[in-house]
C-alpha cells in the first residue's frame, strides 16, 4: 500500500493511538528550559495538527508536514478554531522538498522511528536541508528500553547518536514518557535535543 493510504487509512479507522490531542509535556518544557525564542519552525509528521497549533499560538511561524490528507484536514480545523495560521504540506517527510531559507527550529514527535525504517538516508538528507548551522532539533522518539507488545518503533540511546551525530551535535538525550489520551502516561521514550553541526 502507498505511503499515504496506509496513513489516510489510518485516520480513517481511527486507529491513531499516538494522536492524544494533547499537546506534549516534553515539548513545554524544553522550551522553557532553553528560552528557545519564536521563531520559524517545521514540524515533521505533525498528524491532526496539535503541536503546529501549539506552537503557532506561541508565536512560532510553523510549517507542518504529513503524508495524510486525512490528517491534515483535521489540522486545518483546529488551526481555524485556534485563530492561527499554519503553511501544511502533504508530502512524504523523507522525501520533502521545500524551498526557501532553513529552519531555525524542527520538531518531530514520533515521525524519525517511523520514517527511519522505510529511508533513514532519506530522512537524513531531510533533515540536512531544511537546518543550517545552529539550528535546534527536538526529537521525540519510541524508547527500546522499555519492552512494550505496542506502542512507537524504539531505538537505543547509541543508534540515535551513530545515525544522527554526524550532522547533529547532541545537547542532551533524556528519558521522558509520551502521553496518551485523557493525559495517561504513555510508553517510555527519548527526548533528544540537538543542534546541527557546523561542518
Amino acid at each position: 500500500m502507498e505511503l499515504s493510504a496506509h496513513w489516510d487509512q489510518r485516520y480513517a479507522d481511527g486507529n491513531t493511538p499516538w494522536d492524544s490531542r494533547l499537546a506534549s509535556k516534553e515539548l513545554a518544557r524544553v522550551l522553557a528550559e532553553t528560552g528557545l525564542p519564536a521563531s520559524r519552525a517545521l514540524e515533521l509528521g505533525c498528524g491532526t495538527g496539535t503541536h503546529a497549533v501549539w506552537l503557532a499560538t506561541r508565536g512560532f511561524d510553523v510549517t507542518a508536514v504529513d503524508c495524510s490528507e486525512l490528517a491534515l484536514e483535521q489540522a486545518r480545523q483546529q488551526a481555524r478554531s485556534a485563530g492561527v495560521q499554519l503553511n501544511l504540506m502533504c508530502q512524504d517527510v523523507s522525501r520533502l522538498e521545500l524551498t526557501g531559507e532553513p529552519f531555525p527550529f524542527v520538531f518531530d514527535r514520533g515521525c524519525y522511528h517511523c520514517a527511519r525504517r522505510n529511508d533513514r538516508e532519506g530522512m537524513l538528507r531531510v533533515l540536512k536541508n531544511v537546518t543550517a548551522p545552529g539550528s535546534k532539533y527536538l526529537l521525540l522518539t519510541g524508547n527500546a528500553n522499555e519492552q512494550r507488545d505496542h506502542g512507537p518503533p524504539g531505538l537505543h540511546e547509541h543508534e540515535i547518536r551513530e545515525e544522527l551525530g554526524g550532522l547533529f551535535a547532541v545537547d542532551f538525550i533524556r528519558e521522558f514518557h509520551f502521553e496518551d489520551p485523557g493525559g495517561a502516561q504513555g510508553p517510555l521514550g527519548w527526548s533528544c535535543l540537538l543542534t546541527r553541526r557546523h561542518s
